[in-house]
């Protein structure tokens, strides 16, 4: 069956997973890992990213469905022979993936790995199980409405993208969710849920040849099972997703401010429109200026606005990287009145790096942390799986998981100043103020 079967060499010294392309499309990762633990790893490239507004939360709603049985295996089933051997299982989904999981004791791999698949890939998306679930989603809707962090990212994202998809919300507005038909969702699977469109990846302490058989195997058995009870075979053409062009960078300050009575602080977030996978080379240097500015106590940010200064309770950087474009991130709690002092300070420490070149003994020390965080990060069979899922599936190429500590290693003070320079204008951001009161504030 395999068209392809190869390892993918590691430069970070990760054992080699192979990779193995299916006829029909479907691409097996496996390596084996000599841990008493085996993970399966589903990756579909569908997220809330390629839906229409008039079905916006319908992956996220799909997610949920996938675990209410098949015409093979009835609801609970298979949660409850995982718990009855010590498993676990989860999911989750976000603009551009739907990523189910499964972590099992090796013995039981080959008799819970196809019931997962069997899930995934026939779910019997019952009228009166699509009824009882819609409730569960829309609390969970309600719940991450009631929470101050999650307006706070709303907020934040819609500022980031007036035009592409990442600004809709993954879990969908109540009243698309309302209206939603078990019939689109059924559409919405056939169209998607496609060996084309997915990415096995099977870690742990098996021979790798056990892992990829049984995944095969697996598969066989759902297409099988789906012709046997009359569900319409895949036609094995995933639907083109459109290639978006990048918005344009900010070209001055443009302010949103909601007043929360929830809150105890003020919360102040600044975001710069910046590269995202589509040029992935671009992002490195963001993300070792994210750990200059904001990640520890010895970041510049922590250490300047709360360690002396005690200007916020908190402050945070991230370089977050969707396919087409990326935001960079600067958050703050604090209160109201240093709003303007904390805004103005950060837009003074973008401007050093500007200016400044970052000193080696700081460049040292960021790249011992990537570092120490990709091997942290890759302990165990769900986090390899993790890390090869997530790159296979967004770009393609199972390498970049390994080689992004060499590329942070490689960034010297030069990239990192053109960078900020490039990317990241002290004159020009989006700024999303969230204030626990009415009082104004003039920044």
């Amino acid at each position: 069956m395999p068209l392809t079967a190869a390892p993918i060499a590691s430069t970070a010294g990760l054992n080699a997973p192979v990779v193995r392309r299916l006829p029909n499309g479907l691409t097996i990762i496996a390596e084996h890992m000599p841990t008493e633990a085996v993970n399966l790893s589903l990756w579909l490239k569908v997220g809330s990213g390629v839906e229409a507004d008039p079905i916006n939360g319908m992956a996220h709603f799909l997610e949920h469905m996938v675990f209410k049985g098949t015409p093979t295996l009835a609801q609970g089933e298979f949660e409850r022979l995982i718990e009855q051997r010590g498993g676990v299982t989860n999911a989750a989904t976000s603009q551009e993936y739907t990523h189910y999981y499964t972590t099992c004791a090796p013995q039981d791999f080959a008799s819970l790995a196809p019931l997962q698949i069997e899930l995934v890939m026939n779910p019997s998306l019952s009228p009166e199980a699509f009824e009882r679930e819609r409730p569960v989603i829309l609390e969970e809707i309600r719940r991450a409405q009631d929470s101050p962090r999650r307006r706070t990212f709303y907020r934040s994202v819609e500022m980031a993208f007036e035009r592409l998809p990442y600004r809709r919300p993954v879990l969908g507005p109540t009243a698309v969710i309302e209206q939603l038909i078990p019939e689109q969702m059924q559409q919405f699977h056939a169209q998607w849920y496609q060996p084309a469109n997915l990415t096995a990846v099977a870690v742990g302490n098996l021979p790798v040849e056990a892992l990829i058989q049984t995944v095969i195997d697996g598969f066989d058995q759902a297409l099988l099972n789906r012709q046997h009870h009359g569900i319409p075979s895949f036609s094995g053409v995933v639907p083109p997703v459109a290639a978006l062009l990048p918005e344009e960078p900010f070209q001055t300050i443009q302010r949103v401010s909601q007043v929360d009575p929830s809150l105890q602080q003020a919360r102040l977030v600044m975001v710069w429109r910046v590269p995202g996978m589509v040029d992935l080379a671009d992002t490195y240097a963001l993300d070792v200026i994210t750990s200059i500015l904001g990640r520890g106590r010895t970041a510049r940010l922590v250490r300047d606005l709360r360690e002396e200064r005690g200007l916020v309770s908190g402050i945070a950087a991230s370089n977050m990287t969707y396919t087409h474009q990326g935001t960079f991130y600067i958050s703050a709690q604090l209160p109201t009145e240093n709003l303007a002092v904390v805004e103005r300070a950060i837009a003074d420490h973008i401007r050093d790096l500007h200016q400044t070149p970052v000193k080696d003994s700081e460049l040292r020390r960021i790249r011992t942390q990537v570092a120490n965080r990709y091997i942290f990060g890759s302990e165990t069979p769900s986090d390899r799986a993790g890390l090869y899922g997530y790159y296979q599936t967004l770009t393609g190429n199972l390498s970049d998981a390994f080689d992004y500590p060499t590329h942070i290693q490689g960034i010297d003070a030069d990239a990192v100043q053109a960078a900020a320079q490039q990317y990241l204008t002290p004159e020009a951001y989006g700024v999303v103020t969230m204030l626990p009161d009415k009082e104004a504030v003039s920044c």
